[in-house]
C-alpha cells in the first residue's frame, strides 16, 4: 500500500493513462481534468449494439459482443455520471430492458446468449434465468433518480420493492443493489423505512467491516474471493445515500482512511473480487480507481 498524500490524484492519473481503456480515460478526464461529456459518450457508443443494449465486455467479467443487462446497467451509470441519462438514448435503453425482462418485468443478471463467450465462473449461465435484485435494483434506482418515466419502470419498481422487503439473509453486492434502488426510489418515506431495516441487517450479519484494523475478524460471503470484504464506504458511496445513516462518523472515517490507504504504488486501487483472467483484472482496476477517487472526493477528502 502506498498510502495517501498530496499527489494522490496525480499518481492515479498516471495509472489511468498507463492502463485504462479509452472509456475510463475519458471518464477520468471528464471527472477530474475538466474534460467534456461528448468524449465520454463517444467512447461509450463503441459498446452499443443494434438491439439497444450494450456488450463488448463493457463490464469486464463478461466477454464477447452480445448485449447483457449488466453491461447496460454499466452504460447507464456512465451516462448518469456525465448528466446524460435522458432523451432518446435512455428511451432506447428502456426498450432493450423491456425486451429482455422476465415475466416479472425485471432483469436477470445474465442472459443465455452469453453461452459460447468467456464469462466469469462466478456468474452462472442458465437457460431460463430468474429476475434478480442484483441486476434490477441499480437500474431502477438510477432511472428514478434521473426523473425518467417509462412503462418498463412500473413492474420493475414493484419487483424491487418486493425483493427488498423479502430480504432476510443477504450478501454485500445484493445490499449494494438494494441501496442503489432505495436511494432513487420515489416513495421516500418507504425507502427510508426499508433502508433502516436493511442497515440493521447489515450490522447484524456483519456485512460491513467496521474496524479495518481487524478485517480478518469479519466473515467473507459464500462464493466471494478470500479477502473480498465490504466497508461502509462501499454502501454509502456519497454522503446523501440512505446507507450513510447505518454508520457512525467514526466508522465512516475509518472506512475512508482505509480506502485512501489502499492506493497502490502504481497509483491505482486493487480489485478484491476473484481474478479469473489477466485482462479482466487489468480492465477492472481503472474502474475501481475511478470509484475510489469519486467516493473520496464526495466526502471532501483531499486528492492533491
Amino acid at each position: 500500500m502506498a498510502g495517501t498524500g498530496a499527489n494522490t490524484l496525480a499518481r492515479a492519473e498516471q495509472f489511468i493513462w498507463l492502463t485504462a481503456r479509452v472509456l475510463e480515460q475519458r471518464r477520468f478526464a471528464h471527472g477530474f481534468l475538466g474534460g467534456g461529456p461528448d468524449a465520454v459518450e463517444t467512447a461509450l457508443s463503441a459498446y452499443l449494439n443494434e438491439d439497444g443494449g450494450y456488450g463488448h465486455a463493457l463490464e469486464p467479467d463478461l466477454r464477447g459482443p452480445v448485449s447483457q443487462p449488466l453491461h447496460t446497467a454499466h452504460a447507464l451509470s456512465v451516462l448518469d455520471s456525465i448528466g446524460r441519462c435522458d432523451g432518446q438514448r435512455v428511451e432506447r435503453i428502456c426498450r432493450y430492458l423491456t425486451d429482455v425482462s422476465t415475466k416479472e418485468g425485471a432483469l436477470p443478471a445474465l442472459l443465455p446468449t452469453q453461452r459460447g463467450y468467456p464469462a466469469a465462473p462466478f456468474i452462472p449461465i442458465v437457460d431460463d434465468p430468474p429476475a434478480e435484485l442484483l441486476a434490477t435494483g441499480p437500474v431502477v434506482g438510477l432511472l428514478h433518480g434521473n426523473q425518467v418515466w417509462h412503462a418498463w419502470l412500473f413492474r420493475a419498481t414493484d419487483f424491487c420493492w418486493s425483493a427488498v422487503d423479502a430480504l432476510e439473509q443477504s450478501h454485500p453486492y445484493e445490499v449494494e443493489a438494494a441501496i442503489a434502488f432505495l436511494d432513487g426510489a420515489p416513495d421516500r418515506a418507504r425507502a427510508e423505512a426499508a433502508a433502516d431495516r436493511l442497515g440493521r441487517l447489515v450490522r447484524e450479519q456483519r456485512l460491513a467491516v467496521l474496524d479495518p484494523s481487524r478485517t480478518a475478524d469479519y466473515p467473507v460471503a459464500t462464493g466471494y474471493a478470500p479477502g473480498e470484504h465490504h466497508f461502509p464506504h462501499d454502501y454509502a458511496r456519497k454522503p446523501g445515500s440512505l446507507a450513510r445513516r447505518w454508520f457512525t462518523d467514526e466508522e465512516l472515517e475509518r472506512s475512508l482512511d482505509h480506502l485512501a490507504a489502499e492506493q497502490q504504488d502504481d497509483g491505482g486501487w486493487p480489485v478484491t473480487w476473484r481474478r479469473w483472467a489477466p485482462g479482466t483484472a487489468l480492465e477492472g482496476r481503472p474502474l475501481v480507481t475511478l470509484r475510489a477517487l469519486e467516493t473520496l472526493r464526495s466526502y471532501g477528502r483531499p486528492l492533491g
